[in-house]
């Protein structure tokens, strides 16, 4: 039986910046690899010059995705329909149809329609502070630890299919230490880390303090040129920038590694961390 994979995150880009050396290492090794996707990044900022030959910014965003998901070997890419809600802040925010503004209850209905229907071994999401504190990040990750919980529970959204239960749900995480090094080296390269990012709204400082264990290391160097392709393709986003300056210099240094903590099944205080999710 072919193995399954499940990511949920919020918006396009997520499965390439974050995790998709996991993504492109699993679908090389024959795995079935799926995507879902809770917006389409319309809050996105996007210079004109990337916009050409698209509707809207949603539509290239889109179309960006489906480029990155074909270098990441994805099976299929799925959307939830909510609308990307911004950063804290922004006018984003206060759309009906941002998806901070919608009930973790019905997101997470959502969700487990294909929990139920792909059938995933593994699920993926964020880490209970959505990786850098982004709305959307935290509310997909809530929405998904209640669908899995409750997947196999037939009375939990009947209409979203029949009961299944994944066997294991990881949260991806950053080290403390590796940002610890990116904090102290960022100085050295001109850069202000209490204002990382495109819009200078991440606070590097402040996540650096937060620390989750890793349970799962996974070595990605054999899939690091698919990674940086799927990367590039989200040219409105970075694309390869997310690959060089600093953060590359951080991760020549660390090596091309994702790291997980297993929320379900529980891990016990004798565990030892491993080097497949699958590996449960």
């Amino acid at each position: 039986m072919t193995k399954t994979l499940l990511a949920v995150l919020a918006h396009p880009d997520d499965e390439s910046f974050g995790l998709g050396g996991t993504l492109a290492l699993y679908a090389s090794k024959g795995y079935d690899v799926y995507y879902v996707c809770a917006t389409r990044g319309e809050a996105g900022t996007v210079d004109e010059i990337h916009l050409n030959g698209f509707k809207d910014t949603a539509e290239m965003r889109t179309a960006e995705l489906m480029n990155a998901a074909k270098e990441l070997g994805l099976k299929d890419v799925f959307f939830l329909g909510y609308r990307d809600s911004g950063m804290p802040g922004m006018e984003a925010n206060q759309h009906p149809d941002a998806q901070i503004n919608a009930p973790i209850e019905e997101v997470a209905g959502r969700v487990v329609k294909y929990i139920r229907e792909l059938k995933p071994a593994v699920v993926l999401t964020f880490d209970p502070i959505g990786g850098y504190k982004h709305p959307d990040h935290i509310h997909i990750h809530k929405a998904t630890v209640l669908a899995f919980a409750n997947a196999d529970d037939e009375s939990f959204h009947p209409q979203a299919g029949s009961p299944f239960k994944p066997q294991a749900l990881y949260f991806q995480v950053f080290p403390r230490g590796f940002l610890k090094v990116a904090t102290r080296l960022m100085p050295l390269f001109g850069k202000d880390p209490a204002k990382f990012g495109r819009n200078g709204d991440i606070n590097l400082k402040e996540l650096a303090d937060v620390d989750f264990p890793v349970h799962v290391r996974l070595n990605v160097q054999s899939v690091a040129e698919a990674k940086s392709r799927a990367s590039a393709a989200h040219a409105s986003q970075g694309g390869m920038q997310m690959r060089r300056g600093l953060m590359g210099f951080v991760t020549r240094l660390f090596g091309e590694r994702e790291d997980y903590m297993r929320a379900h099944p529980p891990v016990s205080e004798t565990f030892r961390r491993r080097s497949d999710l699958f590996d449960i």
